[in-house]
Parts: structure tokens; C-alpha cells; sequence
């Protein structure tokens, strides 16, 4: 058997949009390629998240990330996802600006990464957009609700969906993504109630984050679910606490150091017996 048979199959925006009203779709950020091998057994989908320049780089929103940032992190995804969907976000400024500039910038995320679809944040204008990406043959995830690419709108990450217009407002967004094409749609920052009638409301799966468990998936910035920082938002659980463990290995590594515990005989390489003979009889040859 050759091994491209042995591989897994990897799963598509078809399969994806096939998951409506079934079994949860999982998903999770992923940003590096060991995090991405690890995940890759538990989850349906990865999203090289533009959260990476928050998470990752220490920007402060996400409107500083790249083209090439979106793209050096989905080519370490891709190394080693072999079985979930890899989607990538596409970053600000890389879309809004005609459906041309889009597809330009989509086109070259796929083939530069080898992902499967990216994903925008639909406001109100970018219906039209998703649609002339779909219709050339490029899947697209949108994205209702909060939208961190326009945070410096709001001034700060805020829930949505609150007061009656706004409600309506992320409602008609969802469904012109839908109507457009969008294989599933992410749902963030929403009132409760909310997201279970945008769930009802259109075909594609959607994917809640701080949205209701009424959604047909989950999704969530993995560092935040593997307590990597100190303050963690409201509509994340924590399944871990790997910050105060790295603290701890980090702490106990110094304190080695400092005494001289490391590295003791277990961690460094000795000479044969023969040549540390040869060596105490000043014989310097091999």
C-alpha cells in the first residue's frame, strides 16, 4: 500500500456544511505546527486565526496583522494538520476594498499555504464579496456578530445583538452570508438568544464563540482555552492552566542553573572509555 493511501482524508468545506442540525462541529485556533499535530486528532476544523497577532505577536487588536503573518502561520498549520480543515483568516485591509482585491488576496493565501478556505468578517458589504469568491471556487467561512477587525469602531471588544436594530442587523449579515454562499458561519459575542434563531435562520452550520450552545459547532482561541494568560474572557472555559505550569518548569530550570544542578551526567555527553584513556595520555588522535 502506497502511502498517500495511508494518509487520512482530510475534511472539506462540503463535509463541514454537511454537519448542519448533526453531530457538533469542533474547532479550535491554531497558529504553530506543534500545537496544530496536537490538535488535529480532536478537532473538524483549525482556523489560523488573525487572534495570532494578539496571541502570538502581543499587538493589541488584530488590525495590525498581514498578509504574510495569515501566511507564515498557515504553512506551519498545514506541516502537520493532516485530517481537520485548515481555514485562514483573511487579515484587515485584505478584502473590504472590492471583490477583486479579495479574491486576489484569497487566492494566494490557498496557494501559498495549501489551506482549504478562508474567512471574513461580514458586515454589511461583504455579501457580495463572499459570493464572487464562492462563485470562482474559493470555500469562505463569514463571520457575525463581534467583529474584532472593527474594534476601532466600537473602541473596545463588546457583545452585540443587545438592542432590537443591532439584533437585525447581525440577523440580515448572517443570512446575506448564507444567500452568498458561506460553507459555515462563526457567531461571536452574542446575546443568548440570538444565536440559536440566526442558527435557525440560515443552511450553513453555525460556529458559536461567546454565542449559545445552540449553535451547531464551537470554537475557541486555544491559548485562551489552555489558560496561557492571566485574564481570560467570559465565554471561555479553561480546560487547562499551562501558564502557571510553564511558570513553575521555568522557575525550577533557573534555580538548576543557578546552583549548577544543570546540566548534571544526564544531560551531557561523555567520551569513550578508550579515548578519555587515550586523552589523559596526551594522545590527541581520533
Amino acid at each position: 500500500m502506497s502511502r498517500h493511501s495511508e494518509a487520512p482524508r482530510r475534511i472539506t468545506a462540503p463535509d463541514i456544511r454537511a454537519r448542519k442540525g448533526g453531530d457538533p462541529i469542533v474547532c479550535l485556533t491554531a497558529y504553530t505546527a506543534p500545537m496544530a499535530e496536537i490538535l488535529d486528532d480532536h478537532c473538524d476544523l483549525l482556523l489560523v486565526g488573525d487572534s495570532l497577532g494578539m496571541v502570538v505577536h502581543g499587538l493589541p487588536s488584530t488590525v495590525g496583522v498581514t498578509m504574510e503573518m495569515m501566511i507564515l502561520h498557515g504553512q506551519a498549520v498545514m506541516r502537520t494538520a493532516k485530517k481537520a480543515m485548515v481555514v485562514v483568516d483573511m487579515p484587515f485591509g485584505s478584502y473590504e476594498a472590492s471583490p477583486e482585491l479579495a479574491y486576489a488576496n484569497a487566492a494566494r493565501i490557498l496557494k501559498e499555504t495549501g489551506a482549504q478556505a478562508v474567512k471574513v468578517e461580514a458586515g454589511a458589504t461583504v455579501a457580495p464579496t463572499v459570493k464572487f469568491l464562492v462563485d470562482r471556487g474559493i470555500p469562505v467561512m463569514s463571520h457575525v456578530g463581534l467583529l474584532p477587525q472593527a474594534v476601532n469602531i466600537d473602541g473596545k471588544f463588546k457583545a452585540k445583538g443587545r438592542d432590537e436594530a443591532e439584533r437585525a442587523a447581525i440577523l440580515e449579515a448572517a443570512r446575506a452570508s448564507d444567500e452568498a454562499g458561506a460553507f459555515a458561519i462563526v457567531v461571536e459575542g452574542v446575546d443568548e438568544t440570538l444565536a440559536p434563531e440566526i442558527t435557525a435562520a440560515v443552511k450553513a452550520p453555525t460556529i458559536g464563540i461567546g454565542a449559545s450552545a445552540d449553535c451547531d459547532g464551537q470554537i475557541l482561541v486555544v491559548d485562551d482555552m489552555l489558560g496561557l494568560f492571566g485574564w481570560t474572557p467570559k465565554f471561555v472555559r479553561r480546560y487547562a492552566n499551562l501558564k502557571d505550569e510553564i511558570d513553575k518548569a521555568a522557575s525550577g530550570y533557573a534555580a538548576d542553573v543557578r546552583a549548577r544542578r544543570f546540566p548534571a551526567a544526564a544531560e551531557t555527553y561523555s567520551l569513550s572509555k578508550a579515548r578519555q584513556a587515550r586523552v589523559a595520555q596526551g594522545d590527541k588522535r581520533g
